[in-house]
């Protein structure tokens, strides 16, 4: 197990698979460039497959009972969260001009494509008299001076306005526009919400009113947007940032070339293997792009690395890329592995989109390794002709790369120095992070999906504001084969419901068909058959909003804001203990609560202790994993407390930020400790390889941390600042991803270079002196 540093391991750490790069040695060049470049073409072919998934509901769809009811209300009532929010606002709303431009932008919007109806103020019904259809509220003719300001004084008392479609002081207007889904296939999403969008602008143009769109819809095509827009960015400045660094440490065009052509070669043929499968980017897999440039990176940067030393000793560019593969080759096969292994954990998820992301990630780092195992060899036989301009003495003349191993070097000494204090430190850190870590709760909002910087998040704040939500909640009542909705038992027990859902105070905007039948009492209308003769004269897409006659089904539809989980979670449990009653006294009738809201409120704090779950399992495993690879319990031991504290740390942040555990942070962290492992199995084996019986064990770590210490910084900044790339996102979530991401990368390289080497000091002298050996003699360490 413990070799000289200058040979060629003769017995290899993963069964070989690293040869796999000596075919690119063996092999004729213009065959392995015609493959590459047919299998580019394809990739290519199959980026055009590509779409982009901008659902909402993707996040947590499962195979509970609690998501196939959401997709029965779906069928059913195909408006109940396809709804566009027009949010309408101005100090003088309801002054008679301002009237009048909001009525012409009502009157528009039916011309819009996709338009199946609205709900507005300019819809709403005078309080109904006997045998007389009621009137709008607002006349076709305006009055003018105290006759204005009675109406508008009817306005506001009216029940169907009050608190639903407008605020109470008067500065808030609330138009739903229910949107065809075939037609806005057709047309395109992004057409309707232009058109909306224009046709306000210019009605209420120069009127002093301010519009904001929210809605799912809306929501849907700012994700899609920004989906769009991150992909391209990440692309551009990934490249760029691992371009600048490889060039800075090479100093040479052909050798940054090596290294950084392959992370591009991976990102085409992993996003052309993605559409050929048909995988849709979403907020999960857009981030597969940085992802797959760092991996990338992080490989090609390693062999280059090695294969330059090489170089500068005098071999051969094809016996420099022998010797990086077989001796570095088995590292960057241990650490991809282990990338994959960490993706796996996402299985532990209930939600298909994460466990997609799960497959996606897992399939991508091989694919990365592959390209990265072949291609630098290739690479370096095109591209790197007189390696002897490389010069024996390149090494001084690199300012930038004597820094690296000075600083290095300097580390490695602190340690030797010290290591039973950074030991005692370092386990004190761990015990004091892991519980800030075990107190993290999980949380949830709906607005962490879309893009805070665009109008659907402003819009549903003043919504959340003003008029109890812009997130609809529902309940769907379904009766009985023989039953009909006009029924008295039936029409009791919707009412019944309705004040169910409005009894709670944090639910309001409560609609149904209820609201309609309260309407009529008024004037004692509200029969059975009259309600029935009203919903026949009523436009179909706002009936077709609460009753499905043939489904037998009803739904009530209340609005609640967008709140953390942890405060909607009582909302709902509290409304479930209402209706529980109403269950008991009618046993043949279903009452289910749903909606986006109910479904995340209720599972996405066990989705995310699962996926936690995940991640310690994974930890466990990839402990055992290392020690089985590299056929030592000692590498077990030594390495828990580093690999845990890269967690513990970004644990603490979230804890000391108060952002608790999201979806996109419990993700963060399973991704980017399995990257960080990249640099632990890169230290593992070069200690492998420096480490003799016969001396002190500090020679072994001066060295690796000279011989590997440089490449470790650099691949771990490129992966920090490649994944790091994600606070620039639009969407709260990628840009926590991110951040965590970094801090995680960082807080493992120091894990790698000072914790992990101060443990091997510790034991292994420990175990020395237990078995009673004489201490070994002291050697000068070389970084040669």
């Amino acid at each position: 197990m413990r070799l000289k540093s200058s040979n060629i391991p003769r017995r290899s750490l993963t069964f070989g698979i690293e040869r796999l790069g000596l075919l690119s040695l063996s092999l004729p060049r213009l065959l392995l460039v015609g493959i590459v470049v047919l299998i580019t073409i394809g990739a290519f072919f199959g980026m055009q497959r590509l779409r982009v998934d901008d659902s909402l509901s993707e996040l947590f769809r499962t195979d509970s009972p609690e998501f196939t009811t959401y997709e029965s209300l779906s069928e059913r009532f195909p408006s109940s969260e396809y709804d566009v929010l027009i949010v309408v606002t101005g100090q003088e709303l309801l002054s008679r001009d301002s009237i009048i431009a909001l009525r012409n932008l009502a009157v528009d919007l039916h011309f819009v494509d996709g338009m199946a109806g609205q709900v507005s103020l300019f819809s709403a019904r005078e309080a109904p008299e006997p045998g007389k259809v009621p009137g709008p509220v607002f006349p076709d003719d305006l009055p003018d001076g105290e006759e204005y300001d009675l109406l508008i004084q009817q306005v506001r008392d009216n029940e169907i306005i009050k608190g639903k479609l407008l605020s109470d002081d008067g500065t808030l207007a609330l138009i739903l526009l229910a949107l065809d889904r075939d037609i806005v296939a057709e047309k395109g999403l992004e057409s309707v919400i232009k058109q909306i969008k224009d046709t306000a602008k210019q009605d209420l143009d120069g009127s002093g009113l301010n519009v904001k769109m929210s809605g799912a819809p809306v929501m849907q095509l700012e994700i899609r947007n920004a989906v769009k827009r991150d992909r391209n960015l990440y692309n551009a400045l990934g490249f760029l940032f691992g371009a600048v660094i490889a060039f800075a440490f090479f100093r040479r065009f052909s050798l940054m070339a090596v290294a950084a052509l392959p992370p591009v070669i991976a990102i085409v043929w992993s996003l052309g293997m993605f559409g050929w499968l048909g995988f849709k980017l979403n907020l999960f897999l857009n981030v597969m792009i940085p992802l797959i440039m760092v991996l990338g990176f992080s490989d090609s940067m390693q062999l280059t690395v090695a294969a330059r030393d090489r170089m500068l000793r005098g071999r051969s560019p094809i016996d420099a890329s022998r010797y990086a593969l077989l001796v570095v080759g088995p590292a960057c096969v241990l650490s991809s592995t282990t990338a994959a292994v960490s993706f796996l954990a996402l299985f532990f998820s209930d939600s298909a989109l994460i466990r997609t992301f799960g497959i996606a990630g897992a399939l991508s780092t091989l694919l990365a390794f592959v390209v990265c195992i072949t291609i630098v060899p290739l690479l370096v036989r095109l591209l790197i002709r007189e390696h002897h301009h490389l010069g024996i003495s390149e090494d001084r003349d690199n300012p930038f790369m004597e820094a690296l191993k000075n600083g290095c070097a300097w580390l490695a000494d602190f340690v030797v120095k010290r290591p039973l204090a950074i030991l005692s430190l370092g386990v004190i850190a761990v015990l004091a992070l892991g519980i800030i870590y075990s107190t993290l709760p999980p949380r949830y909002r709906l607005a962490d999906q879309v893009p805070d910087k665009e109008q659907a998040v402003e819009a549903s704040a003043q919504l959340d504001a003003k008029l109890t939500g812009a997130n609809p909640l529902h309940v769907m009542i379904d009766w009985p084969d023989g039953k009909s909705l006009y029924d008295p038992d039936v029409l009791q027990l919707i009412g019944e419901v309705h004040d169910a859902v409005q009894a709670e105070p944090d639910v309001g905007n409560v609609w149904s068909i209820a609201t309609l039948q309260r309407w009529l009492a008024r004037t004692d209308e509200d029969t059975p058959e009259k309600l029935q003769e009203y919903v026949s004269i009523l436009p179909a897409y706002l009936t077709n909003r609460f009753i499905n006659e043939q489904e037998h089904a009803a739904v009530v539809t209340g609005r609640v804001p967008d709140i953390d989980v942890s405060n909607l979670l009582p909302v709902v449990e509290k409304l479930e203990t209402r209706l529980n009653q109403l269950r008991e006294d009618n046993p043949k009738f279903e009452i289910k609560v749903t909606g986006l809201s109910a479904i995340a409120a209720r599972n996405s704090a066990s989705m995310i202790e699962n996926l936690n779950m995940g991640l310690t399992v994974e930890i466990a495993v990839i402990a055992l994993f290392l020690g089985l690879i590299f056929r030592s319990w000692l590498v077990v031991v030594v390495s828990v407390v580093p690999i845990l504290f890269p967690v513990f740390s970004a644990g603490a942040l979230l804890a000391l930020s108060g952002e608790g555990l999201q979806f996109a942070s419990i993700v963060a962290l399973i991704v980017a400790f399995g990257l960080s492992l990249n640099a632990t199995v890169h230290y593992l084996n070069r200690l492998r390889l420096e480490d003799r019986e016969d001396q002190d064990p500090a020679i072994a770590v001066r060295r690796a941390a000279v011989l590997i210490g440089p490449a470790l910084v650099l691949t771990s900044t490129i992966l920090a600042f490649g994944l790091g790339i994600t606070v620039l996102s639009s969407l709260p979530s990628l840009r926590l991803f991110g951040k965590l991401a970094a801090l995680t990368l960082i807080a493992a390289l120091i894990g790698d270079l000072v914790l992990l080497p101060a443990f091997v000091l510790v034991i292994r002298r420990m175990m020395s002196r237990f078995r009673g050996e004489p201490p070994a003699a002291p050697e000068k360490a070389s970084a040669t």
